[in-house]
């Protein structure tokens, strides 16, 4: 498989738009369905809320506004930049949250196992684990994923009513929607940004330049927000 940084953005941009349009045809009575079929009940556990069971927490612009009014040390640039340029300059497409330095990595946001932020939670906070995206399971075959964790947190024994399995159908939908169609605006931001300016993506670069942060020297991220660039400079955190 070509890595991501290495395919064309052309092409990215049209497998995104693709894939985007296999969501809109989505049935969101599918999706309510297994919604209810699943019965997923949080019990609290906040394992969700933690990079260890889910990795980095993306935010939508929406969301990055509003943890900025809550709490603007909350945010930093989401990890793995898609592009570094000839001059080692790394370009990421948003913001994620950042988190705690316990075992877990846990959310900042996250207070002896509850949010502090409920009524404030974020959009993925809202929907989770619900989910409608299509990826390769761990046979390598791509279909649709509508659930996250199953079996691994919660319990599901919970009965969801037609209207509100339809309302959380909905919101995963629209969240989804909302995602791809960042990520497409992100990519054609980076591709008229680097004809203007003469950029290129340079692999080797790129590799570099993560070596030497992995060693503990800062980077310049530019991460994309709004439609516009936000400098960054970023060092690991050496444990």
């Amino acid at each position: 498989m070509i890595p991501v940084s290495l395919t064309p953005i052309p092409l990215r941009i049209a497998a995104l738009i693709q894939e985007r349009n296999s969501l809109l045809e989505y049935p969101v009575e599918k999706l309510a369905g297994v919604i209810r079929k699943i019965g997923f009940r949080c019990v609290s556990c906040s394992k969700c809320c933690t990079r260890a069971f889910n990795g980095h927490v993306f935010l939508l612009d929406r969301d990055v506004s509003s943890v900025r009014s809550l709490d603007p040390e909350a945010l930093e640039p989401a990890p793995a930049p898609e592009f570094c340029d000839q001059n080692g300059i790394f370009y990421v497409s948003g913001y994620a949250l950042r988190t705690q330095d316990d075992s877990r990595g846990s959310c900042l946001f996250l207070d002896n196992g509850r949010c502090r932020i409920y009524e404030h939670r974020l959009t993925i906070c809202r929907i989770y684990p619900y989910m409608l995206h299509r990826e390769p399971d761990e046979h390598g075959d791509i279909d649709w994923r509508q659930f996250s964790g199953l079996d691994q947190h919660g319990e599901y024994d919970a009965v969801i009513p037609d209207a509100m399995s339809l309302d959380l159908a909905r919101e995963t939908k629209e969240y989804e929607n909302a995602f791809l169609t960042h990520e497409i605006r992100f990519l054609e931001f980076m591709q008229d940004y680097f004809n203007c300016h003469r950029l290129r993506h340079v692999q080797k670069v790129y590799d570099d330049r993560i070596r030497q942060f992995n060693r503990g020297d800062e980077i310049t991220v530019m991460v994309y927000y709004d439609g516009s660039l936000e400098e960054h400079t970023v060092r690991k955190k050496i444990t």
